[in-house]
């Protein structure tokens, strides 16, 4: 592990870790942004959207939102060598991003760790001769329980064995045992979010369990989560390809894929496909949500991240499209052995991980085998996004306060309480009412923030900053001026595609609800409220971190000039060469409002 002295040559800032070699950045990077987004929520979207022609818009907002926002966080992380607010001096006015982004990564990071509670739950009770998802029979089944999806069994028929009245206004509708198992048994749900319940402790001990792998990766720091991410980066995909060729040689499978591919070129003038393509590039290249620029300030001074910029969108871009192969085999399969079309048992999300998946699986030859792996391949996308997210929340606040926490074993400690309070607010979301408050989280933390956030970092460093500048800190870093392709995106085609994402999403707002298998739930309206006070609580500190620069030292035109153009004098003046007229033009007054 290389050790970076620091550009100002302080004391207090000694000991900043940076990448070993190249290859790490890459692989924290694709760990970190290939998640369970690439798995679950990718295909439903291709396959909702027109098949194939969801791929024409996806790859648009590929070319002129993923990659040169990507590019933008990690090359602002590398030049300022600095996470969170550090990252932001490099325009004052808007260090609120900083705080912004901390705020939702940490949010993101009290329910994203209950996934993996859910996948260590399933693959512990994957080890049995026969999955207890199964079959029916357990004290957990309903009498409306059928693991046979081709009998002729009739409610009539239930209700003999039973003995019970069947009245003729009532509905009444038959499960299977892949459902109960996830409803009753892992969630053993409540009626509603009002109705919390208890702590399923069963599922708290693997929460607990969640946390403790990724304490363990990450309490070094980057010298231990780098060495762990080319594991936990790189053993999915051995993961998806054998579950790639177990699920095509099944019935079916071909079916599934002409469904998942089949381009409906109409869909094209819908908006919504549209606005579903932007977002997924906002929830796929995990973008504003500050843990971008933290592994960037690890890289070495003049690390080429253009050239990983473009590796990465392939390789994320890339495993997004293959992950839709291994879905729709296997709900290909599924609609072969249920004999419902291929539209009926399509799901994205939960239900997709928990639901569709472990229901193709109870019925295969040997499905304790792949039950694992497929929960293993879960884990293991999920468990590099979690400590990433983590990492970037720590240094935020490591990097805001080194004297204090650059210390000893202080930065550990830290870590530990930083894990330990993810782990209390987690406890929430694993009671009876845990689900509901899961989805609340889920809606409102990270969904349309992301897109005003990303929107302000672009206005920040395009027009505040200045793009020429920029290109000119990227010079200095690659020693070679890059094509002007990204400062047309920073400039204009960016900014518009977060901002006409945002409205569009905004307009095609409704308020949050949960489907279950039985019955769709609507959240109340104090829930709601809370949802919307989530999703408040981080975005506002943009406008109060320029308001309160302001208000502190007045509201001139020089104020405005050196919170917009002036970059850390330091690093400038450690550095050199470039900018030199800049710095001695404003140093003195910015020493003045330095803070």
């Amino acid at each position: 592990m290389a050790v970076e002295a620091p550009p100002d040559g302080s004391e207090e800032e000694f000991k900043r870790e940076t990448w070993t070699n190249k290859l790490d950045f890459l692989l924290a990077c694709i760990g970190f942004s290939v998640g369970l987004g690439n798995v679950w929520r990718f295909p439903y979207l291709c396959y909702k959207n027109g098949g194939g022609a969801f791929l024409l818009p996806y790859f648009i907002c590929v070319a002129i939102g993923g990659i040169p926002l990507f590019f933008l966080e990690v090359t602002a992380g590398q030049f300022m060598g600095k996470g969170g607010l550090k990252t932001w001096n490099l325009v004052p006015l808007f260090q609120g991003i900083g705080i912004t982004t901390c705020i939702i990564m940490f949010l993101v990071n009290c329910y994203y760790n209950v996934i993996l509670c859910w996948a260590f739950y399933y693959m512990f009770n994957s080890f049995q001769a026969e999955l207890p998802w199964s079959y029916c029979g357990h004290e957990w089944n309903t009498i409306w329980c059928n693991d046979d999806f081709k009998s002729n069994v009739t409610v009539n028929d239930t209700a003999a064995k039973y003995n019970l009245t069947i009245y003729e206004n009532s509905t009444y509708k038959f499960s299977d045992p892949v459902t109960e198992f996830w409803e009753y048994k892992t969630l053993a749900i409540s009626d509603g979010i009002d109705d919390v319940g208890v702590i399923k402790w069963d599922l708290a001990l693997c929460l607990l369990f969640a946390w403790i792998v990724v304490y363990a990766c990450i309490c070094k720091g980057i010298k231990s989560s780098g060495k762990v991410m080319y594991v936990t980066a790189t053993s999915p995909y051995i993961f998806m390809l054998i579950l790639l060729i177990r699920n095509s040689l099944l019935d079916g499978a071909y079916e599934g894929v002409l469904f998942y591919l089949t381009p409906d070129m109409e869909r094209l003038g819908d908006i919504q496909v549209w606005v579903d393509a932007g977002t997924q590039i906002f929830f796929s290249y995990s973008i504003s949500l500050g843990s971008l620029t933290a592994l960037g300030s690890y890289n070495k001074f003049n690390h080429n991240s253009y050239r990983d910029a473009i590796l990465f969108s392939i390789a994320n871009s890339g495993t997004s499209f293959f992950a839709g192969f291994i879905v729709f085999t296997i709900l290909g399969y599924m609609s072969v052995t249920q004999g419902i079309p291929i539209k009926d048992v399509a799901e994205s999300g939960p239900g997709l991980a928990f639901i569709a998946y472990p229901k193709a699986v109870a019925q295969m030859p040997i499905s304790p085998l792949w039950s694992i792996l497929f929960f293993l391949m879960l884990i293991l996308l999920g468990l590099d996004s979690q400590f990433v997210g983590v990492e970037g929340v720590v240094t935020a606040i490591v990097d805001q306060y080194p004297s204090y926490l650059r210390v000893g074993y202080r930065k550990e400690l830290f870590i530990l309480c930083i894990c330990i309070s993810n782990f209390f607010i987690g406890l929430s979301m694993v009671t009876n009412g845990g689900m509901y408050v899961f989805q609340l989280f889920d809606y409102y933390a990270s969904s349309r923030v992301v897109l005003l956030v990303a929107f302000f970092e672009l206005i920040a460093i395009g027009w505040f900053y200045g793009v020429n500048r920029f290109y000119d800190n990227i010079e200095m870093m690659l020693g070679r001026r890059i094509m002007p392709y990204m400062k047309i995106c920073w400039v204009a085609l960016s900014p518009l595609f977060c901002i006409i994402v945002f409205i569009l999403s905004t307009i095609n707002y409704s308020e949050l609800t949960y489907e279950r298998p039985s019955t769709i739930y609507k959240y109340p309206n104090w829930a709601v409220g809370v949802g919307w006070a989530m999703a408040c609580s981080s975005i506002v500190f943009i406008p109060i971190a320029a308001i309160y620069k302001f208000v502190k030292y007045g509201f001139t035109l020089q104020v405005i000039f050196v919170f917009s153009i002036v970059f850390k004098w330091t690093r400038c003046h450690s550095i050199g060469k470039i900018f030199t007229e800049d710095c001695d033009n404003v140093i003195n007054i910015f020493c003045h409002f330095r803070d």
